[in-house]
C-alpha cells in the first residue's frame, strides 16, 4: 500500500522546506543548530498544518539522525510506571 501524498511529498532536508524561514532561512536558530551539529530537545508547536512534523523531518535528513513522532493527541499507549 502506498503512502498518502502529504507522507510523500514531506522534506527530506532543510533545503526542501517551504516557508518557515525564520526557522530554517540562513543563519536562522535551527540551521545554525544543524550545521554546528549541536541539536538540543525542542518543541514545535502549533496549529495542524503549518509544517512541525515536516520540519522534524527535514532536520533528521539533513543529519542522518533517527526521527521518533509523537502525537500526544491521538497516542492512546499509556506507560505505566
Amino acid at each position: 500500500m502506498q503512502q498518502p501524498l502529504a507522507f510523500r511529498m514531506r522534506p527530506q532536508s532543510l533545503d526542501d522546506v517551504v516557508g518557515q524561514q525564520h526557522l530554517v532561512g540562513p543563519h536562522q536558530i535551527i540551521r545554525r543548530m544543524v550545521a554546528a551539529k549541536r541539536l538540543t530537545s525542542m518543541i514545535l508547536y502549533g496549529p495542524p498544518g503549518t509544517g512541525k512534523t515536516s520540519i522534524a523531518s527535514a532536520i533528521a535528513g539533513t543529519t542522518h539522525y533517527a526521527l521518533r513522532t509523537l502525537n500526544a493527541a491521538t497516542d492512546t499507549k499509556k506507560i505505566c510506571r
